[in-house]
């Protein structure tokens, strides 16, 4: 099972959803970074569940541990050990799934390739595991704004057939994104996202939605051409998220309907003396290599999988059988998704600027 991301700046995951603990391993963090769990905590405050009646009702601090490679608030450059204990596990939840695999979950999949499971909440399929990624990340973060002001930002921009405006290109904030409990900062159309999903818990269903994220002040000339491009590597940092189900940077799929001659950005000398473009159709990447921009993609996710109405399906036997999930979960990811989508950026941004450090040097 691969549990590791980056080439320098590595991150390992481990821990079940319903077991002990789940954390990471962070290799690579350079040396000399004030870092407590105060700057860490805050991303997995925002990811936690039970912020809501819209999502998960496990109660859980998602209170993080540093456990190595830190002394006197600053990191040794040895690798950083985060942990953060489960403390409402609810096993017995999952009992009657035990023989029936969950339509659209990873319980066949898993059980196919391993031949064993973690069967109580779905194991490493969780989005429990995403905790390991939003603890490394948040270091990440850190260093790249204290280096660069890399800032980078994301927000929930559709829920279901409800569209928020494009807001792009207007410098959130974090505080305007947790304005209000669906993080979405067009107000007029987080009021019908959060309708929709109230209207599917209702009806123990579920519902889909849309992230946008902005990074903005990342260094020139980050990405491996040709394989390791900065938009390869950021698709699949985000497939790489649970319920994740599609991904565009730039114009994306819409891209597809222009011409030449409207689609390319033309290059213009800024206000701060560089060369850079009048607009941003490429999302700040060209030839896989960012070129200063700002980074602009969008990640599509599922209805999550686990619901609560009676679903006809069958048993790893074959039998006919009827599953009514129990459990608890979210009736939409998507807001509890925006710190991963967030952390998983840095992660990738953090890896290509050690490795284009490596090549200067």
């Amino acid at each position: 099972m691969s549990s590791t991301f980056g080439t320098l700046f590595k991150v390992s995951t481990f821990g079940e959803s319903h077991g002990k603990a789940v954390g990471a391993i962070v290799d690579g963090c350079p040396a000399n970074l004030e870092l407590s769990e105060a700057d860490i905590q805050p991303q997995l405050t925002r990811r936690r569940p039970g912020q809501s009646d819209m999502t998960t009702a496990r109660d859980e601090a998602d209170s993080v541990t540093i456990l190595s490679g830190v002394e006197n608030g600053k990191t040794l450059g040895t690798p950083i050990g985060l942990m953060v204990n489960n403390k409402d596990q609810r096993p017995g939840d999952y009992g009657e799934m035990s023989n029936v695999p969950r339509p659209s979950h990873a319980d066949y999949t898993y059980q196919m390739k391993y031949g064993n499971r973690a069967a109580s909440g779905g194991g490493r399929s969780s989005a429990r595991e995403t905790i390991g990624r939003v603890a490394a990340g948040a270091i990440a973060e850190k260093w790249l704004f204290e280096q660069f002001g890399t800032r980078i930002i994301s927000w929930v921009s559709s829920v279901g057939e409800i569209d928020a405006r494009d807001m792009s290109m207007e410098h959130l904030t974090r505080e305007q994104i947790d304005a209000n409990i669906i993080r979405c900062p067009d107000e007029a159309a987080a009021e019908r996202m959060i309708d929709v999903v109230k209207r599917a818990s209702l009806k123990k269903d579920s519902v889909g939605g849309v992230l946008t994220c902005v990074a903005e002040n990342v260094p020139v000339g980050l990405g491996e051409p040709v394989f390791e491009r900065m938009e390869a590597k950021l698709g699949q940092a985000m497939l790489s998220i649970p319920a994740t189900k599609g991904f565009d940077l730039g114009s994306g799929f819409a891209g597809a309907r222009m011409h030449g001659s409207e689609h390319n950005d033309p290059f213009e000398m800024k206000a701060d003396g560089r060369l850079g473009t009048k607009t941003n159709y490429s999302g700040g990447v060209q030839g896989g290599i960012s070129n200063g921009e700002p980074i602009v993609f969008r990640i599509a996710f599922k209805p999550p999988a686990t619901i609560g109405q009676a679903q006809e399906t069958a048993t790893f036997d074959g039998a006919s059988a009827v599953l009514e999930a129990k459990g608890r979960h979210d009736p939409c990811v998507v807001p509890r998704a925006v710190p991963i989508v967030e952390t998983m950026t840095a992660l990738t941004i953090m890896d290509f600027v050690l490795r284009q450090a490596y090549r200067n040097a």
